[in-house]
């Protein structure tokens, strides 16, 4: 077994990482008989970094950063979910946007990273990074979903390909067999990994790919109008019954885009997204689609990034399941 961490003793003992750390931190609201069990655990498994991280606490901050683009609904959802487990760990969150332009400059975690660590922040959670990172500045990183996929450092992200693949075979389920993609950005590992499901679902379905059926919406409704309004214009010869979008904003803009040329969803046209982000209830009709466990994942991500902290990392790379949730916006062809 390799060194014990908090999250160890609190498992063992039964309680709450936040009861562990007031116990250990001398720290009142926990009945005497639970600090008895969690002391107890303690000295079973010989745990000691509480000790060691609060003599090294004199020369840090106790803040770990939240690192992100911009704050749009799907890094925001994180942030909720690393919120939700920072409680009684003995850190605090400091939230940073660094991006511009919506965040389609590369290179702004490595700035915002150079800006932050050692400072201001003892480690970093980086949401969507443009590029591979290790240890920046001296500081652990874990990185949430990196475009370029698991590599470089600890990363947490999403089953993207069976999430994608389930979406489509929804839709094909339903009848539809002109099932449009409205990709993400090419540059961006989950959107190569969302194509890959959709082509992996149409091909085990013997449907031969249409590329004239995939467009590239980048993942933002300003970039996915266009595009959307190509699929769905009245001047297509035939147009796709369905269309599976990369994200929820673009699949939402396409109910939208919908609306506007008179198509009627789902009796017209039936639209996936993938996310699972808030707004994808609240549209009419509300969205099908493909749920990433995002409070999850941003607690994962605290989890792996405080087990850097106390020199004790386990899994380098974790992903997790997605699932589909089927609400109003999908329906039989010809419906």
């Amino acid at each position: 077994m390799g060194r014990v961490t908090i999250s160890d003793v609190a498992r063992v003992a039964g309680v709450s990482v936040a009861t562990v750390s007031k116990v250990v931190n001398h720290r009142y609201g926990v009945s005497p008989s639970t600090a008895e069990r969690v002391l107890g655990v303690v000295a079973d498994l010989g745990y000691e970094s509480s000790l060691v991280a609060r003599s090294l606490r004199r020369q840090s901050t106790n803040v770990v950063g939240v690192l992100v683009a911009e704050f749009e609904p799907y890094s925001t959802e994180l942030l909720k979910g690393i919120s939700s487990a920072v409680d009684g760990t003995g850190y605090e969150l400091l939230a940073y946007s660094g991006g511009t332009d919506g965040g389609a400059i590369t290179g702004w975690e490595r700035r915002s990273l150079s800006r932050l660590a050692g400072t201001l922040i003892d480690a970093a959670i980086v949401v969507t990074p443009t590029m591979v990172l290790s240890e920046a500045n001296g500081i652990p990183v874990v990185a949430i979903d990196p475009h370029t996929g698991p590599e470089g450092t600890h990363t947490v992200d999403s089953d993207n390909t069976t999430g994608a693949r389930e979406a489509v075979e929804h839709l094909l389920a339903l009848g539809h067999r002109r099932i449009a993609h409205l990709g993400g950005r090419p540059d961006l590992e989950s959107a190569r990994l969302r194509e890959l499901g959709y082509r992996q679902a149409l091909e085990a379905a013997g449907i031969t790919v249409d590329q004239s059926l995939i467009r590239v919406g980048g993942y933002r409704p300003n970039t996915a109008d266009t595009p959307a309004r190509e699929l769905l214009a009245p001047s297509r010869g035939e147009r796709p019954t369905a269309v599976f979008a990369a994200n929820d904003q673009s699949a939402i803009h396409v109910v939208e885009v919908a609306h506007d040329l008179g198509l009627r969803v789902p009796e017209d046209l039936s639209v996936v997204g993938f996310d699972n982000v808030p707004e994808s209830m609240t549209t009419t009709p509300a969205l099908t689609t493909v749920s990433q466990p995002l409070h999850e994942m941003g607690t994962e991500a605290l989890r792996m990034v405080l087990d850097l902290l106390e020199g004790s990392p386990r899994e380098q790379h974790l992903r997790l399941p997605t699932s589909l949730v089927v609400r109003g916006s999908t329906g039989p062809v010809g419906g």
